[in-house]
């Protein structure tokens, strides 16, 4: 990923926050073709972008025709984030999301990545029944409706930001322009 490349040049960390990405989307998921439609959007010329922007990050990456409701995986991640080596959530959820196409909405899913990161999955279950995390994912939410966000990546730091798939380029002159010390 392009923020861990530029940790190794810039003194900073990465804060994950979630986005209500489509959250409309029913649990059994909808076809892209559902997702888009009335929004002249390409399906197939949106997939080969996004399949390219993968390749060029060295991302594993397989092409979907479905998309699923991620609440329940950002309530997960939420979690996972305040459990000993629980930031491994994130890849294992964009891996099963994006290369094993698995229903993120669905718990037996989000307990198999559970079990590949090597959390508790009792305690996953628990917290995933109770939406114990939803209320932080509700501040998430809000937190990107009032800084009016629209999509997915943002890259943000002391108070300056940008959104979407940016180049490294982008991305290193925002953070020297927002005072991030260099690494020597």
């Amino acid at each position: 990923m392009r923020a861990t490349k530029l940790q190794e040049k810039f003194d900073f960390d990465i804060q994950v926050r979630h986005f209500p990405l489509h959250p409309e989307t029913p649990a059994e998921g909808r076809t892209l073709e559902e997702l888009f439609a009335g929004r002249n959007i390409d399906v197939a010329a949106s997939q080969e972008r996004l399949f390219k922007t993968m390749q060029d990050e060295g991302l594993p990456y397989s092409k979907r025709t479905m998309t699923y409701n991620s609440r329940l995986a950002q309530e997960l991640a939420k979690w996972a984030e305040s459990q000993p080596d629980g930031e491994k959530i994130h890849r294992a959820l964009f891996e099963a999301y994006f290369v094993d196409r698995a229903n993120i909405a669905e718990l037996d899913e989000l307990l198999k990545v559970v079990r590949k990161v090597g959390l508790s999955e009792d305690d996953a279950k628990k917290v995933l029944e109770s939406r114990e995390f939803g209320l932080s994912v509700d501040l998430d939410w809000k937190r990107c409706q009032r800084l009016q966000l629209s999509s997915v990546p943002v890259f943000a730091i002391n108070g300056r930001g940008v959104m979407g798939a940016q180049p490294v380029e982008v991305l290193e002159q925002l953070l020297q322009e927002s005072s991030v010390e260099e690494k020597k």
